[in-house]
């Protein structure tokens, strides 16, 4: 299956709301955009991947941040607490397991348990 970046994200335009874009051995190649700064939370059992489509943004950690740029990502490792935070709208690739919650261990509004599909 062949999948369009900027055409698959051209499709929606919410914040902070994951959409699934393909399935890979139990993993979810997901999309979102965000702006602003998210939830301070972490994925006991799950590593999460961040890539960088369009924009950039900052991923906080306690004690130290990480800025990403197009074309660059991060693998936050499962445990570890974090949280992105963009000035103006950022595009990001998530590579993850499916039953990765988007909040991890937080409860929040912006908590999206079914995701929708691209």
């Amino acid at each position: 299956m062949k999948v369009n970046l900027s055409e698959a994200f051209s499709r929606f335009s919410e914040h902070w709301s994951p959409r699934v874009a393909a399935d890979l051995n139990g993993q979810q190649v997901k999309l979102v955009k965000f702006q602003g700064e998210f939830v301070w939370h972490k994925h006991d059992h799950e590593d999460e991947m961040f890539l960088v489509h369009r924009g950039r943004f900052t991923m906080e950690f306690r004690g130290r941040s990480v800025e990403l740029r197009e074309g660059e990502f991060l693998v936050v490792p499962r445990g570890v607490e974090h949280r992105p935070v963009a000035d103006h709208e950022v595009e990001v690739v998530l590579f993850e397991p499916a039953a990765t919650l988007n909040t991890g261990d937080a409860a929040d509004p912006r908590t999206v348990r079914d995701l929708k599909r691209i």
